[in-house]
């Protein structure tokens, strides 16, 4: 019983943490030292990103041999996006002036030291507004998109592909084959790389303790508490609703992807388990070409957790600066983070790049009070990426469901597995039914 414990990935992940937890508080010198294990981690996945992407939406277009059916997914994944994201936004507005952290700390911005920021406030400038976000959507060359690791520029290339090989038609099986091969050859990689979880994790972890140490968890307290409280009630509230709604509960969704949630808590990066989720999700039952196209584009339209910060960031450093911010300044910032929101991902401290974006183009609170959150934001980011791939995740199978293109069958057998009410595996019969 114990060696099958020991077997299950979560629990080597959990004994990491905890390892890692350890590290950091008795010798917080050596664990300082440990980030490179969990960057490394990051990396090895990081880098099977593109390619996995790539033949993932390219085979889901190229089997599906409907051009209409694409743009249809894509059309409506982007309405789920702006209506998630809306909502997460208007979450964490309600909450931050209803708790209102920021007051009473009565700190003058002209004193504020702002060279902590000054590289995000420099990454900030070069995102550029709307037109240059949907300009960069366009790769220079196609070797670039993947050099780069631009997720939507890969999207756009594997899109394009996707839709020749339809044209093509039965000259294009042969091709299609390779690529099917290829991805599960990488799906192969993926397994070995997970492997080295439980090490990345505690390293994580053990260099956020070791770092900032376990008095920092209690710095800027109130505001760590109001984000985490939010994120939990829109994870339970909105996204349970829709969790329901799809047919796979909540609770069914946290013991099908613990694995994932674990490690993304752990690294604070939801891209580590990006190749994972959309292996679970197809043996979910959710068909490939929805995965393909819904998961990697909710990673930079959808990331409800980050927008559940920045709103409530936003607004606590306009309190903590006594900065007077009425209701119509509160519907700008709201207006502005809906478009900035959506134009971070993938950049190394992606919710600082945005917070610092829209309080430059929004004048009126002082961009140097950033500095009051970088103690804590390491802690607030592990909440945003844990939502981020909760929302991501229930957003490609409540999208399934939406076109039809979720097998129910399979759902079931998950549940029922999950209960004890079947064998430990699938049949390989349930899973096939989604193509």
């Amino acid at each position: 019983m114990a060696r099958r414990l020991l077997g299950q990935l979560y629990i080597q992940v959990l004994i990491g943490i905890a390892i890692g937890i350890l590290v950091g508080l008795v010798v917080p010198d050596i664990a300082t030292k440990l980030q490179p294990l969990a960057d490394g981690f990051i990396k090895l996945i990081k880098m099977l990103l593109a390619p996995v992407i790539f033949a993932t939406v390219v085979l889901g277009i190229a089997k599906m041999g409907d051009i209409k059916e694409v743009g249809k997914i894509g059309v409506r994944s982007l309405i789920y996006f702006e209506v998630l994201s809306t909502i997460a936004l208007v979450i964490g507005l309600v909450v931050v002036n209803i708790m209102q952290p920021g007051v009473g700390m009565n700190i003058d911005p002209s004193k504020i030291d702002a060279s902590a920021i000054s590289t995000y406030q420099q990454t900030a400038q070069a995102q550029g507004g709307a037109v240059e976000f949907f300009m960069n959507i366009i790769p220079t060359t196609i070797v670039d998109a993947f050099a780069k690791g631009a997720m939507l520029q890969i999207i756009l290339v594997a899109v394009l592909m996707g839709v020749a090989l339809v044209q093509l038609g039965p000259k294009a099986t042969p091709l299609v084959d390779v690529l099917d091969t290829m991805l599960q050859a990488l799906f192969k990689i993926v397994a070995m790389i997970m492997r080295l979880a439980p090490i990345g994790a505690g390293a994580g972890v053990a260099y956020t303790i070791g770092k900032y140490g376990v008095g920092s968890l209690f710095a800027l307290g109130h505001l760590m508490l109001g984000v985490y409280l939010t994120s939990i009630v829109f994870v339970v509230v909105i996204l349970g609703a829709v969790a329901r709604w799809s047919g796979f509960p909540l609770m069914h969704f946290f013991r099908y992807f613990k694995d994932e949630i674990l490690i993304v808590l752990a690294t604070c990066s939801s891209e580590a388990v990006l190749p994972r989720m959309m292996d679970k999700l197809e043996k979910l039952g959710c068909k490939r070409s929805v995965v393909g196209l819904v998961l990697p584009t909710g990673y930079t339209f959808n990331a409800d957790g980050t927008c559940i910060y920045l709103t409530m960031a936003a607004v606590f450093v306009a309190q903590a600066t006594n900065t007077p911010l009425g209701f119509e300044g509160q519907l700008i910032i709201l207006g502005v983070l809906l478009l900035t929101s959506k134009g971070s991902a993938g950049v190394a401290g992606a919710g600082f790049v945005t917070l610092a974006a829209t309080l430059s183009s929004f004048h009126a609170i002082p961009v140097a009070g950033l500095v009051l959150l970088l103690g804590v934001d390491r802690f607030m980011n592990e909440a945003r990426a844990v939502v981020n791939l909760i929302g991501n995740g229930i957003a490609t199978i409540a999208i399934a469901k939406w076109e039809g293109a979720l097998d129910q069958n399979t759902v079931k057998a998950v549940i029922a597995e999950q209960r004890g009410e079947r064998p430990r595996e699938i049949t390989a019969a349930a899973v096939q039914t989604q193509h």
